[in-house]
């Protein structure tokens, strides 16, 4: 299931690396930039809480499958759109908007499914490691969509994207785990409400999920809008796009293994603190830079210290939870970390026209590094997890 997964995001990335080029070019607008990430998190902000009680209601490895082939079907549209040269920023964003309403389903089913592969002790190293074939995509991804782009033209990067669908279908057809719900006359709405009185129950639960919709909302919109900074900024092309990709995707694989390799630490929620702050100081410096070798080395740097902070609050929340409450309580964590997605690409695109890019990302370091040290020193609910 691993491998399979893996394939799938280095084709995501693949497929994300030439899509944002292509906005791009097609449109010079950073707005439309934003605007494609914002309608991919739309649908999951307003459909991850019902996927997240049918994950506990369903076989989540058929949700799973189901959201696996509807994402392959826009891969396999644009393919033939780009292909054929007719292909517009529209299209681009609708069939973002088609994944989006796929992965708001598929993403409380997996992660929901992964603590039944593990024993509860090993959950950090778990998510961690899983956390690897994402950003390993992010590193490899790019590189190849770089390669096919410049070598066998963008319809490739779609293409091969297309095909990496079915290593995870397949994987998960072969998976023999099976999730069995248990019997219940509630209501979706009485179940959804369950799921948020124990989140309420859990003192930490809520300062948990405000870092996570915090930490997206504050630095993913720079992946996002590396174009920008490729183009305007440092005046070069697509290859350096690709590269600064791959560096903040090496980081990530980087920051993954250091907490695999950490094991079931202690004081997680101090670490997890420590490393937003690095997270933000890497956001202002990457900002601030004028140099591509800085930039790479800013882009690595926070790249590594956002998968610290991903996994270590992931692994707080996984542990926290029951099995029978899992589906609906990490829907909820991942309504707040994905909305922040939006949130953030759509301020970021009002606020980079009027400011630049350089002084909203540097902002955005900083308060990255103040939310930090607010839970360090004041709400101290994560520091004492």
């Amino acid at each position: 299931m691993w491998i399979g997964a893996c394939a799938s995001a280095i084709g995501t990335w693949m497929q994300l690396f030439a899509q944002g080029w292509l906005i791009w070019k097609l449109s010079h607008s950073a707005r439309l930039l934003a605007l494609d990430p914002i309608l991919q998190a739309t649908p999951i902000f307003l459909f991850s809480l019902l996927g997240g009680v049918l994950a506990d209601r369903f076989e989540r490895r058929h949700m799973l499958i189901f959201s696996q082939c509807v994402q392959m079907t826009g891969a396999l549209v644009l393919t033939v759109l780009v292909g054929f040269h007719v292909v517009k920023v529209w299209h681009f964003l609708t069939c973002s908007f088609v994944v989006g309403f796929a992965q708001a389903f598929g993403g409380p089913a997996y992660s929901a499914l992964i603590p039944t592969l593990v024993p509860k002790e090993d959950m950090p190293n778990a998510i961690a490691l899983n956390s690897i074939q994402f950003n390993a995509a992010v590193m490899v991804g790019p590189a190849l969509g770089g390669w096919a782009l410049n070598t066998y033209g963008d319809t490739w990067c779609f293409a091969l994207n297309t095909l990496s669908f079915l290593a995870p279908i397949v994987s998960l057809l072969m998976l023999t785990v099976r999730f069995l719900p248990e019997k219940t006359t509630e209501s979706i709405l009485d179940s959804l409400k369950e799921g948020i009185r124990f989140i309420r129950k859990q003192s930490a639960m809520v300062a948990l999920i405000v870092l996570g919709f915090c930490m997206t909302a504050l630095s993913v919109p720079m992946r996002t809008f590396l174009p920008v900074f490729t183009d305007k900024i440092f005046h070069q092309g697509s290859g350096i796009y690709a590269t600064f990709l791959s560096m903040s995707g090496m980081g990530s694989v980087v920051g993954a293994l250091a907490v695999a390799g950490l094991g079931n630490v202690r004081n997680k929620g101090r670490v997890a603190l420590a490393m937003l702050m690095c997270l933000g100081a890497g956001v202002s410096g990457f900002a601030l830079s004028r140099s591509i070798a800085m930039s790479c080395a800013m882009l690595f740097f926070s790249g590594a210290s956002m998968m610290a902070v991903f996994a270590m609050v992931s692994s707080l929340v996984q542990l926290i939870v029951t099995n029978q409450m899992r589906g609906r309580v990490i829907s909820v964590y991942n309504f707040a970390f994905r909305s922040g997605m939006p949130t953030g690409n759509l301020f970021a695109g009002w606020l980079v026209p009027i400011f630049s890019a350089p002084v909203v990302f540097a902002v955005n370091g900083v308060l990255l590094v103040l939310l930090g040290v607010y839970y360090f020193l004041v709400q101290r609910r994560v520091a004492e997890l």
